[in-house]
């Protein structure tokens, strides 16, 4: 029906206008200074114009995956509880560009990372639970915070202590 199509609709604004959200504020923390440009980073670290662009397709699969699970779902109670999981994990997400960006300390931002980590795997597990795609959707989250985790690794390694 039209009321169907219409709620669909605006529940992918919803979980597109959250992402992005999330994705601006932890976008408006990301402070590429002098502090930034003074770190010895690992040679393997992608180009930081690539950083962008993968944000954005994983802050685009994250509202999708929502999404998926709140579409199929409603707001029975696993899918009220993944929809927190996914405030949750975006809340984790803009507290680590808080602390490695603004705070300028890439050392507090590891051990966060871990918590961040963990909570991309339970989104994972939790949305396996609903919706297939909508966890398949979140592997490229996993795999690049796993590659970034590695990087604030070695950045620590390379400049510490801070």
């Amino acid at each position: 029906t039209r009321y169907r199509k219409n709620l669909k609709k605006l529940r992918l604004f919803i979980c597109f206008g959250v992402s992005f959200l999330i994705a601006a504020v932890g976008g408006s923390l990301t402070i590429l200074d002098s502090w930034y440009y003074s770190l010895v980073q690992p040679s393997w670290k992608p180009p930081d114009f690539l950083f962008g662009p993968i944000w954005t397709t994983i802050f685009s699969l994250l509202a999708i995956s929502a999404y998926l699970c709140w579409t199929k779902y409603g707001l029975v109670l696993e899918a009220r509880r993944v929809l927190l999981i996914f405030f949750l994990n975006g809340l984790l997400n803009i507290l680590w560009s808080y602390l490695y960006f603004f705070c300028q300390r890439p050392d507090w931002s590891l051990f966060e990372v871990v918590f961040l980590w963990l909570s991309i795997l339970l989104l994972i597990s939790r949305t396996q639970k609903l919706s297939n795609v909508a966890s398949v959707l979140l592997t490229p989250y996993l795999a690049w915070v796993s590659l970034a985790s590695l990087l604030n690794y070695q950045t620590v390694m390379l400049n510490g202590p801070f």
